[in-house]
């Protein structure tokens, strides 16, 4: 069983980060989901290919994703390691009824309080 401490700083830690970048992600709200990655932020395809780096790249590619009225994605489960928040995410990229759901996991590595490194892995 955790120490009630433990808890209390997980739920302030890199779990917090990774909820509000998600309820960010869901309101399409482009500045506070940027808000929570670091400037020099990358983000990686499995098995660590480098697929951008820098606010600027991230925030473009979210820019065009962010236009889909539709776009939702849940955390099915999440786990926290340390620094890393690992999530099962389902993403509707046009929305439950248009769209089957993407299933993945996001690993999500923070630095003070801020998302450093994102890794994708994907089915397929």
């Amino acid at each position: 069983m955790l120490a009630a401490h433990a808890i209390a700083e997980a739920a302030k830690g890199p779990a917090l980060v990774a909820q509000a970048q998600l309820a960010a992600y869901n309101a399409r709200d482009l500045d506070a989901f940027c808000a929570c990655f670091a400037d020099d932020v990358e983000v990686y395809d499995f098995p660590g290919v480098l697929s951008l780096k820098g606010q600027e790249a991230f925030r473009a590619r979210y820019a065009e994703r962010f236009r889909s009225e539709g776009l939702e994605a849940i955390a099915v489960h999440r786990a926290v390691i340390g620094s890393r928040v690992i999530d099962h995410e389902r993403v509707w990229l046009e929305g439950r009824g248009k769209s089957a759901p993407v299933d993945l996991v996001v690993i999500y590595t923070v630095r003070d309080d801020v998302i450093a490194r994102v890794d994708f892995i994907r089915e397929g």
